[in-house]
């Protein structure tokens, strides 16, 4: 440092020398020293022209002045004459001034006192030396007369040195001096231009000024680089060196403007030659060309020692930049390093088991290769000072610690990691012996649970037990634990006292599974060595130990067998009743402890299986969400995926947020009580409700990863993270999350039945599964399309499921059906608190979600003007929704009894609550004499009856009146009241509907009516075209719904409730059927068939529903007794 310091002294003190003696040269070039005085500042008084010099030269080489004729030469001013005369005996070479000056007087046109005056102020101020004068006396004769003899009488007060000589004409003149020397005015021939003559001098003096004050200023810029602090910090000592460049190319660039100033002068000087190459420069000319010659090698000189010291300084500076660099990534790695060390630091734990050892050592990996390229940092910025102190840097003395310093810390930290993964691999090690060992008790406890008590009381099944526990016990191997003081030793240095209790406590689980398993096996050794037992103890199943053992047959055995006063082989009953008791409360108390084991099992899958699920989320949002916002990412990704980051990921970061932060901690404090873990469930049901949210943009999402899967910025972020599997498969994981709870609860409460928690986990499973149904709802109310509404005004989505579906609908007062279908049409519901909407299902084409299905909607119905029949005729599945006084009547069939059941208790509440308000709004307004109070219990549920002032019909099930079993059959108007109650009352007729046959109008399919009986805004519910492949017929026993008298012998006659059995099918669509009743065998046409049988299943599967009606279809409500015409049924 100190030697560079003086370095740079050294460069500083040989520029201001050398820039010192351009100074001095340029004054000596310009003779400043003796005299100050430049054409510039007396210019007015040189272009008066009264004296000048010629340029020319003496024979002797003497410098020639020339005072031509001027008449006002006398108001000259003493100061004007000085300075003109002063100047003009400056500007010659001291070489040629020291020879003396030739003055040139030329009086021809004056007098006499002309010339005296001249003369006297002559002699009397001239400051150079003089060698001659030369005086051309007035022209005239008088003048020249006088001029002689008054010349003689007062030559001694002229007091001149030199010899004063007159001359009467040029010609004498030219004796004296060459006619070339002198310009044209005297007979010579030399040209000479006098404002050009001061043009010359004046830029000479001004490019020698500059010269001057540029080496003046280069001295000061030096100086102040020299004695310039350097700064601490990166950003000022850069600023400094951007500084100091700038000033270094601001004074470069004066000094090109000097030397293209000096180059047009040094051009200006040359032109004469330039212009004719014979032109002979006089003696000025070529002094002045040899004067900007010389200052331009001062220019010169200054420009390089001003580089020269540039050169140094900045040397300096760069690399005072580079040590501040330097340090300041030396103390950015000391941190790095300090950071990283202390992260090291925290993976001095063991785990607390084998999944938290190895997520532990899994971050410790990813901790690992963060940690090596710190290390190849600091290796590289120690190779980054060697190379500077070999550079032969000024700051060597700073920088070799620094390097010193970083090599050995680095070595250090390798040296601590090397030692953290030894330490935590043998954590590991013993965590996964631990767990071996303790899986290995587990099945052992779950193999002592899983053996039934009664099947070990025979001597094959003794032995068999007893060789299955043999077996197992041939297992322990690598499973069973040593001698504690042998793992004490061997993993010394990992045991902290948690991990030794675990150990202790492993340990003890083990001895006491092996005395279980040799207390069972002296118990089964024994039942083996015997042959009988006089009492056959029934033990409960694991599964239901919930059982009294009161109950137990062997109870029952045993007290019959007392109460006679026997006793069983010479065995008293009191003994044997004790065994018993023994045995059953050892059995319950293994119960209980085998339950609480796999409750054990089940909590431990939902904690790993959260941890990892927790685990997933994060490298996903850290891995593909943050990266694209990382801008050096930016050119990865595609056009559609730009600012999509929200429609990719849904509300990722909320459900991670939730189950990091929340959810996981909670879930870890009933490790040790699974049974109560649903009170954890229970008080984050609304959280969990976020799914939801995530299931319903899942579609979009799906969408945009089709689009872009294949983009280069996908498989960057895969290949850094290092997963097998794309994105698509994690941003599926909260979806299986969501359901996989609920398996999980199914399995806790199966093992917790009796326990304290059983309630709570049960409320919990049924939350869960009411958010996968609200979850489920919703994903398929998204689909709907075509609805023109807005769906969010019908209420809340209720129910929904697919359906088949038969229509009624009657026309005006003659109440013919003109829709009724035997092929159902396959219709999705969706149930609403205000609509009943009717879906047709499409299945999309495509992957994933674009394959889910949507639903075009078809039809709505009010809830409010809707009435349900509970039972229809033909199936117990089957349930009537109507509406319009039945003018419009919708058949529905549902999959199971089940789901009939649960939507027609939900159709129920709806309108029962809709009832409620209705009274109520009601009874607010009392003078509104439109509603009519409806019945009650048994009475219909309609709203839309009620508004009508009519009576609504009952529903299947509830109570009827007293007489309805026994009302007769009435043939009338289908509106009638007493045919309402045979329609909704099904068990009052034994005959299906209660009549025997159709009309034939109740079965017009005419597709070519004008009006169908649908408002033009409304579409018909009919089945679409795809929906005519109906069910098909296939061979076996069917039962008439309708009755048909043969027209001829080639007809079948059959009658309603006969049993017709279809042999075979032949062409054209004909089947072979035969009566099984009458024995008559003819051939039908299929579509014939379907009149008679409709969507009746073959009787082979009717033998327990034959009586009700069951497998008979009608969507009819006409009571008309009418035979079908012959020329429905051909053969």
């Amino acid at each position: 440092m100190m030697l560079w310091m003086k370095t740079e002294e050294m460069a500083l003190g040989t520029m201001l020398e050398r820039l010192r003696l351009v100074i001095q040269n340029v004054d000596e070039i310009m003779q400043q020293e003796s005299s100050p005085l430049c054409a510039i500042d007396i210019t007015p008084d040189l272009r008066k022209k009264f004296a000048f010099l010629l340029g020319g030269r003496g024979q002797n080489g003497s410098p020639i002045i020339v005072f031509p004729e001027f008449s006002a030469f006398g108001e000259i001013q003493e100061r004007e004459f000085h300075n003109v005369l002063t100047y003009l005996t400056n500007v010659p070479s001291l070489s040629a001034a020291g020879v003396g000056f030739i003055l040139v007087i030329d009086r021809r046109q004056d007098r006499w006192a002309a010339v005296k005056g001249t003369l006297l102020r002559i002699a009397g101020s001239f400051p150079g030396n003089l060698q001659l004068v030369l005086v051309l006396r007035p022209a005239t004769l008088f003048q020249r007369t006088l001029s002689d003899i008054l010349f003689k009488f007062n030559k001694d007060e002229f007091k001149m040195k030199v010899p004063v000589i007159m001359l009467s004409s040029v010609t004498e003149l030219h004796s004296y001096i060459h006619q070339t020397q002198l310009t044209t005015e005297l007979g010579g021939t030399q040209e000479y231009c006098h404002d050009k003559w001061i043009s010359h001098r004046t830029d000479m003096e001004g490019f020698a000024l500059v010269v001057k004050r540029t080496a003046q200023i280069l001295q000061s810029f030096g100086t102040e680089l020299a004695e310039t602090e350097l700064p601490n910090e990166i950003q000022a000592t850069d600023n400094l060196l951007r500084s100091h460049t700038d000033k270094k190319d601001k004074m470069k660039e004066d000094l090109q403007v000097a030397l293209g100033q000096g180059s047009r002068l040094l051009e200006s000087i040359n032109e004469p030659v330039v212009r004719d190459p014979d032109h002979n420069m006089n003696q000025d000319e070529l002094e002045n060309l040899a004067t900007v010659q010389r200052l331009l090698s001062q220019l010169d000189e200054s420009e390089r020692a001003c580089d020269e010291f540039w050169g140094t300084h900045q040397a300096k500076l760069e690399q005072c930049l580079q040590l501040r660099h330097f340090e300041h990534n030396f103390r950015e790695m000391r941190c790095l390093l300090d950071q990283v060390a202390e992260r090291l630091t925290a993976f001095s734990e063991v785990g607390i088991n084998p999944a938290h050892a190895d997520h532990i050592f899994r971050e410790l990996n990813s901790h690992e290769e963060r940690v090596l390229e710190v290390l190849d940092e600091a290796q590289a910025l120690a190779r980054e000072g060697d190379e500077l102190i070999q550079s032969s840097h000024y700051a060597e003395d700073s920088i070799q610690p620094k390097c010193s310093e970083l090599r050995a810390v680095s070595k250090e930290l390798s040296s601590t990691l090397r030692a953290r993964k030894d330490h935590l691999l043998r954590a590991m090690e013993l965590h996964h012996n631990l767990e071996r060992a303790a899986k290995w008790c587990d099945d052992g406890l779950y193999l002592l649970a899983s053996q039934p008590v009664d099947k070990c009381q025979s001597h094959e099944g003794a032995e068999s037990a007893l060789q299955e526990m043999e077996c197992y016990l041939d297992t322990a191997g690598q499973n069973k634990l040593t001698d504690l003081s042998a793992i004490y030793s061997d993993y010394e240095t990992v045991l902290n006292q948690d991990f030794r209790d675990q150990v202790e406590k492993v340990f003890q689980k083990q001895v006491s599974m092996q005395e279980m398993f040799e207390k069972r096996m002296v118990s089964l050794k024994k039942l083996a060595a015997k042959q009988t037992r006089p009492v056959q103890p029934v033990a409960p199943r694991p599964e239901a130990f919930i059982k009294s053992p009161l109950s137990s047959p062997a109870k029952r055995v045993l007290e019959k067998s007392c109460s006679e006063g026997d006793s069983v082989n010479g065995v008293s009953c009191r003994t044997v009743e004790g065994q018993l008791q023994s045995n059953r409360s050892t059995s319950l108390s293994e119960e209980d402890e085998n339950l609480a084991i796999l409750r054990k099992h089940v909590m431990n899958e939902l904690l790993e299986t959260e941890r990892g699920y927790v685990e997933e989320l994060h490298c996903v949002l850290q891995g593909y969400a943050s990266e694209m916002d990382n801008p050096a990412m930016a050119s990865l990704m595609p056009t559609p995926l730009q600012n999509k980051k929200d429609v990719l990921f849904g509300n990722m970061p909320e459900i991670y947020t939730f189950h990091k932060r929340t959810f996981l901690r909670e879930l870890e404090e009933y490790q040790d009580c699974p049974e109560l873990v649903g009170r954890c469930f229970l008080q984050r049901m609304t959280d969990l409700q976020i799914y939801e949210k995530y299931c319903q943009n899942k579609p979009r999402s799906e969408s945009l990863w089709r689009q872009c899967s294949d983009c280069t910025f996908f498989q960057e972020c895969q290949k850094k993270l290092e997963h097998k599997l794309g994105l698509d498969s994690y941003l599926l994981k909260p979806v299986q999350r969501i359901t996989k709870y609920q398996l999980l609860l199914k399995e806790l409460l199966k093992y917790s039945k009796g326990c304290e928690g059983s309630e709570a986990l049960q409320e919990a499973l049924t939350s869960i599964l009411g958010i996968l149904k609200a979850v489920n709802d919703s994903m398929h109310l998204i689909a709907i399309t075509g609805y023109d509404g807005h769906l969010g005004d019908l209420g809340r989505l209720l129910m929904q499921g697919s359906f088949s579906v038969w229509t009624e609908h009657k026309k005006g007062h003659a109440k013919v059906k003109d829709m009724a279908r035997f092929k159902p049409m396959q219709r999705h519901l969706f149930l609403h608190e205000k609509a009943l909407l009717f879906c047709k299902r499409r299945e999309e084409n495509g992957e994933g979600y674009e394959k889910a299905p949507s639903y075009s909607f078809k039809q709505s119905l009010s809830m409010s003007a809707v009435g349900i029949t509970e039972n229809a005729k033909g199936d117990h599945k089957k349930f009537e929704v109507w509406c319009n006084s039945r003018e419009e009547v919708y058949i529905v069939q549902a999959p199971t009894t089940e789901v009939k059941t649960t939507w027609v208790n939900e159709i129920r509440k709806v309108l029962t609550t809709q009832l409620e308000a209705y009274r109520e709004a009601s009874q607010q307004r009392p003078s509104d004499g439109l509603f009519q109070d409806p019945p009650t219990a048994g009475g219909p549920v309609s709203l839309g009856s009620f508004r009508r002032g009519e009576r609504s019909m009952k529903v299947k099930g509830e109570p009827s009146s007293p007489d309805a079993n026994s009302s007769p059959k009435t043939k009338g108007s289908p509106t009638s009241p007493d045919h309402k109650t045979k329609r909704h009352e099904i068990k009052s007729d034994p005959t299906p509907f209660g009549f025997k046959g159709w009309t034939k109008g109740s079965l017009s399919l005419d597709a070519n009516e004008e009006n169908d009986g649908y408002s033009s805004t409304e579409e018909p519910l009919t089945s679409d075209p795809e929906d005519e492949g109906g069910k098909k017929l296939c061979a076996g026993k069917y039962t008439v719904v309708s009755d048909y008298e043969k027209c001829s012998a080639q007809d079948l006659s059959v009658k309603n409730g006969e049993t017709v059995q279809l042999i075979k099918e032949g062409e054209d669509g004909q089947w072979f059927v035969k009566n099984l009743k009458t024995k008559q065998e003819v051939w039908v046409a299929a579509a014939n068939l379907y009149t008679l049988i409709g969507e009746s299943t073959s009787c082979q599967s009717l033998t327990s529903s034959e009586g009700s009606g069951s497998g008979n279809l009608s969507t009819s409500s006409s009571c008309c007794e009418t035979n079908t015409s012959s020329s429905d049924i051909k053969p």
